[in-house]
């Protein structure tokens, strides 16, 4: 029986690779943004964290102006790494959202081969269909032909 055979089947396996390709880009870019989202997450926390012991602490009793001072710029400095994470967050993004169109191109590209492959397997089965339909037609006609060619001498010897 012969066997279904893709002329572009390289080429499929190479839009394949390339989609692959796609995604682990993809994929570094995305951890990239997760790294610049845990360190804000954690510069947020150590502003809270030092919010919340000047409020508890150090704003009762004898107050320290040099501590206060320096807890403002210390807030001061971390507002400034965060800003400046947000900016990066907001470059990474937009590489982020490059890197998805990527994506979803090569794995447009790479449907469209499969879609010309199914087409094109359909198409061959229903032409293997055919074949094998004309040849049972063949062999039926041959036995009928057969067959009759006994039936007619049958009905001559009855005959005479």
């Amino acid at each position: 029986m012969p066997k279904f055979v893709f002329q572009l089947e390289g080429a499929l396996r190479q839009r394949k690779q390339l989609e692959r390709m796609k995604q682990r880009e993809m994929a570094v870019v995305q951890a990239e943004m997760n790294k610049l989202q845990d360190q804000l997450r954690a510069l947020e926390g150590m502003v809270q964290t030092a919010t919340a012991d000047v409020r508890g602490n150090r704003l009762t009793g004898v107050l320290d102006m040099s501590f206060l001072a320096a807890h403002r710029r210390f807030m001061i400095a971390t507002q400034r790494q965060s800003m400046e994470l947000v900016q990066k967050m907001a470059l990474v993004q937009r590489q982020l959202d490059e890197a998805r169109l990527a994506v979803a191109e090569a794995a447009k590209h790479r449907k469209i081969i499969e879609k010309l492959r199914e087409k094109q397997f359909e198409r061959w089965k229903s032409e293997r269909s055919k074949k094998e339909l004309a040849e049972l037609d063949e062999v039926s006609m041959q036995l009928s032909y057969w067959h009759g060619g006994e039936d007619d001498e049958e009905l001559g010897e009855i005959a005479t």
